[in-house]
């Protein structure tokens, strides 16, 4: 089928026949960041090396949203609706408040700088989970060569007491992550260190504690071929939307590819957007696509 490779007949269901990729805008350096802002009915996403946040709405196109953005990478919002942002040049997370101004949630561990947030999800409980790989500080094409001063690790912050915790350093390069729709699961996309010939690609998944302060686990959850994902969303089903280096693909609840949305271009980042969360937005290389699929996201994170 045009568009999809379907690998097991429940992704089938998925596919609306009638719905093809679209193009919505292109020439861009590397689009990262996706976040649909429904109150506003529009798209928010990074022009990543370009040091700028992009807004897309549909039938006005794309105009700069905030420029410059201090390298921002992921994007999430808060329970009030505040964007929570990931800064590779400042080494930390960004919240715009209601009123416009930013400010810095967390820029330090113990002391001693992050790296360079990558991704950011928002639980219901408030608290802002990221990841804090090397890749913004490991080169000056997404935000400028600066030394490291601690492993990469996830970490969960309460932004009520300011409490910033290390919840796994067993990683190389933590990437995307996403909670599953009743937040008892974790996943978080593993992308090693890129510097080896075969770097890892795995995604993990972590057990959360009842009370969202604790994770166990963190088993391999799947293998993404071909390699490089970075992205994660879920759907109201609980299957997982992976970026992959061939598209987005679709995998179970048990860890099963269920299938895969086949786009021409390495794909970086997604989210499930517009009236019914079943507009599935895509980031991929200097392109930003979307595509209507019959399942929805969920609605949070």
């Amino acid at each position: 089928m045009d568009g999809f490779e379907i690998v097991d007949r429940r992704f089938a269901h998925y596919v609306l026949h009638n719905a093809p990729l679209e193009t919505l805008a292109t020439g861009f350096r590397w689009v990262e960041g996706l976040v649909w802002m429904a109150d506003a009915r529009c798209l928010l996403f990074q022009d990543l090396p370009n040091d700028r946040t992009m807004r897309w709405i549909d039938g006005a196109g794309v105009s700069v949203y905030r420029a410059p953005s201090a390298y921002a990478n992921g994007q999430a919002r808060d329970r009030t609706g505040r964007l929570i942002a990931c800064s590779h040049h400042d080494r930390c997370l960004h919240r715009t408040e209601h009123d416009g101004t930013l400010t810095t949630l967390v820029d330090r561990h113990r002391g001693l700088r992050l790296n360079a947030p990558n991704d950011v999800v928002v639980k219901s409980d408030g608290s802002v989970w990221f990841t804090d790989p090397l890749y913004g500080i490991s080169n000056d094409f997404e935000g400028g060569i600066q030394a490291s001063e601690q492993p990469p690790a996830l970490y969960r912050l309460d932004p009520a007491s300011g409490d910033l915790r290390v919840m796994a350093s067993d990683f190389a390069g933590p990437n995307g992550l996403a909670f599953s729709p009743d937040e008892s699961r974790l996943y978080v996309a593993e992308t090693g260190d890129q510097t080896g010939d075969d770097p890892l690609q795995v995604i993990r998944v972590f057990d959360v504690s009842p009370d969202g302060r604790t994770l166990s686990g963190g088993a391999a959850f799947h293998k993404v071929e071909p390699g490089y994902c970075d992205g994660l969303r879920v759907d109201t089903d609980g299957n997982l939307w992976a970026s992959a280096a061939d598209g987005v693909h679709c995998i179970a609840p048990d860890g099963a590819l269920l299938g895969k949305v086949l786009v021409p271009h390495r794909v970086a980042s997604l989210c499930f957007g517009d009236r019914h969360r079943n507009r599935l937005f895509i980031g991929a290389s200097h392109t930003l696509y979307a595509i209507y699929l019959d399942r929805r996201g969920a609605t949070w994170p």
